[in-house]
Order: structure tokens, then C-alpha cells, then sequence
């Protein structure tokens, strides 16, 4: 059997957390953390600053307050740059267990960014 990494208890709500509301999001909104996600991962070859520019906007009007999901999304951004390296695997299996397609769906975008420059 693999040993499990020991969570901090804080790390661990965390990650339950967010396993939460993935269960909850819409198809789109899987997408969008997929995105989020595969930039953690490979932060040097994908381009998440031109999606944050994406919610600029040059009008002048006051911008309408972030939705739950871009809350829970700018939560899981930070809660997941104070995770470890072995934490952030262990989400990952977690992910796995959760939904098995998403996690291949994930490891085969991954995996097509290999060679990229």
C-alpha cells in the first residue's frame, strides 16, 4: 500500500474544499480549472496571464463583483501556492479518485505540452 503524505489539517480542509466544489461545477467551469490547473503545472509553457487579461475591461464602468466560481477559483490559487510538492500530488490523486476522466483528460493535456517551448 502507498503511503500517504501527512497533511497539515489546515492542507487538508483545503483540499477537500475545493474536491467540493468541483463536484458541484458545471462543465465550463471544469474546463476553466483545467486550464488553471495545467498552467500550475507546466507554468513556463502555457500563458495564463493573456486569460487575466481577459477580465480587464477599458470601459470605465465599475466591473459587476466576482462570481462564487471566481471566488472559489482565486481561493484554490492561493491555498495551492502554500501547498508542497508532495501535497499537490496528493490532490492530484485525490482528483483522481473523484473523477477518473478528468484526471486523464488532465495527464493527456499534460502530456501534449511536453517539447513545447
Amino acid at each position: 500500500m502507498a503511503e500517504r503524505p501527512l497533511l497539515a489539517r489546515g492542507v487538508a480542509q483545503e483540499m477537500r474544499c475545493v474536491l467540493h466544489w468541483f463536484s458541484g461545477w458545471a462543465p465550463p467551469q471544469r474546463q476553466r480549472f483545467l486550464r488553471d490547473l495545467l498552467a500550475k503545472a507546466v507554468p513556463g509553457k502555457l500563458c495564463p496571464l493573456l486569460e487575466g487579461l481577459e477580465g480587464l475591461s477599458l470601459s470605465g464602468a465599475p466591473a459587476p463583483p466576482p462570481s462564487l466560481f471566481q471566488c472559489q477559483l482565486r481561493l484554490w490559487d492561493q491555498w495551492f501556492r502554500g501547498w508542497s510538492e508532495p501535497e499537490r500530488n496528493h490532490f492530484l490523486a485525490r482528483l483522481e479518485q473523484v473523477d477518473p476522466d478528468f484526471a486523464a483528460h488532465f495527464y493527456c493535456q499534460l502530456a501534449a505540452t511536453a517539447g513545447q517551448e
